[in-house]
């Protein structure tokens, strides 16, 4: 029984029975008639059920396509449920210009979640599991001291770390136009070509090792395989279209029935779904003694929705427009934006020598919780003019603390930081130098 459980086929099953609620509730009409909480629970699990299915139809795809295609379309992918999401909002803003509060809601969330949680939350179980079960797991290091051990990280995600800190560098600039432009369009989307193109001149045959689901389909011969793959993409795409919009809505309307302002319901419920499977994924590599390929993804997944998330907002609000537009927001957004770029900052600061401590983790972590229970806590405790006012100067502050830890431990590590620069450019030229070993 407990092998049937851990059936790569029944992980699958699992993700096609969370649609299958709303395939009903579509099909029939009847999801027309749900209220907020319902059409939020059934439209919120065929959007997770969704997340995975894609994802396993993706990983499973990069066996029978040019590793530079691979990469290409698989980026598009990865960041597709936050997308559509956004792509919503950032569509109804042409109409409402109120909807582009909400499409920087998600994008800040999602990507804040994907730090906050994801990292901290994978190096923390990470380490958690080479010391309960005592197992040799090559990623984490033991060292002395008060929460000094840590997850090694691979020098080859060097590249990825340098054009994170790019595009974090450069997001801090965006609410300085007052919105969305074409200059963030070019800039972010700029940098995700320009890391594609480098990342491609390597070994095109090269694809990571999948595990469970994918593996598994992998197995099949391609005349199996490719209509498995093709039938994943299609449905979790009818899944996306279908339900990212009634999903939405629902969750700013179970907010406005509870007393809590729909850009929060957005910037934190709708994020946790479609970010879910891929922290559940890291998390089934890290149980197989797989952290420094958890670590990759997530590291990945943040290039990807820190510049092709944010840099196609405005060419979908254009179109919605029907002419060209700069995505508008209001300060409160700004501050929101400034926010995230800085844990961003922090974060990268942190992995500059390819290691993140559980110090490290549990400092990710308590920020991030910390800065969402007390807004939270404003919201409930005063009017929503006076609550979003102490707001604004909550997300400062986290910010002014997040870029001073940043500085701080840049100042500590720059000979760190100037090996990362020489890492990226020795991958680049194809000739990867090998990461010294450090003494602490």
């Amino acid at each position: 029984m407990t092998s049937r459980l851990r059936h790569p086929l029944t992980a699958v099953a699992g993700g096609v029975v969370l649609t299958l609620p709303w395939v009903v509730a579509w099909a029939t009409g009847l999801a027309d008639g749900f209220a907020p909480l319902s059409i939020v629970g059934v439209s919120g699990l065929a959007v997770l059920g969704a997340s995975f299915l894609l994802a396993w139809g993706a990983e499973t795809a990069e066996k029978d396509v040019p590793r530079a295609f691979a990469l290409a379309v698989l980026a598009v992918l990865a960041v597709a449920p936050e997308y559509a999401v956004d792509a919503l909002y950032a569509w109804q803003a042409a109409t409402d210009p109120a909807k582009a509060n909400l499409a920087v809601a998600n994008m800040t969330g999602a990507n804040r979640i994907l730090i906050g949680l994801g990292w901290s939350g994978i190096a923390l179980f990470s380490i958690y599991k080479a010391t309960a079960s005592g197992r040799d797991d090559g990623s984490v290091v033991n060292r002395e001291g008060t929460l000094r051990d840590a997850v090694k990280l691979d020098p080859s995600i060097s590249t990825e770390i340098l054009f994170l800190f790019l595009a974090t560098i450069f997001a801090f600039f965006v609410p300085l136009s007052g919105g969305i432009d074409i200059v963030d369009t070019v800039v972010l989307v700029g940098l995700y070509v320009t890391y594609i193109a480098i990342i491609v001149r390597g070994d095109v045959d090269d694809h990571d090792e999948q595990v469970g689901v994918p593996a598994y389909f992998q197995s099949y011969p391609r005349k199996v395989r490719v209509p498995i793959v093709l039938t994943l993409f299609v449905y979790s795409g009818f899944l996306i279209i279908t339900a990212v919009e009634p999903f939405a809505h629902g969750l700013e309307r179970l907010g406005l029935q509870y007393g809590i302002p729909e850009f929060f319901m957005i910037q934190w419920i709708a994020p946790l779904a479609s970010e879910s499977p891929e922290l559940i994924v890291t998390a089934y590599l890290v149980n197989k003694a797989r952290a420094t390929a958890a670590f990759n993804a997530l590291i990945s997944s943040k290039l990807n929705q820190w510049t092709l998330l944010i840099g196609t907002l405005s060419v979908v609000y254009s179109i919605s427009l029907g002419s060209y537009g700069v995505l508008p927001f209001e300060f409160k957004q700004a501050a929101e934006i400034w926010l995230t770029a800085a844990q961003s900052f922090f974060a990268l600061a942190v992995l500059v020598n390819f290691r993140i401590s559980v110090r490290e983790a549990v400092t990710l972590l308590v920020l991030f919780v910390s800065q969402v229970v007390i807004e939270f806590a404003l919201i409930r405790v005063y009017s929503e003019a006076l609550a979003e006012t102490y707001s604004i100067y909550l997300l400062l502050a986290y910010s002014v603390v997040y870029v001073v830890l940043a500085a701080g431990l840049l100042t500590s590590r720059r000979r760190d930081l100037q090996r990362l620069a020489k890492l990226t450019v020795a991958n680049i030229r194809g000739t990867p130098m090998p990461e010294p070993e450090r003494a602490d």
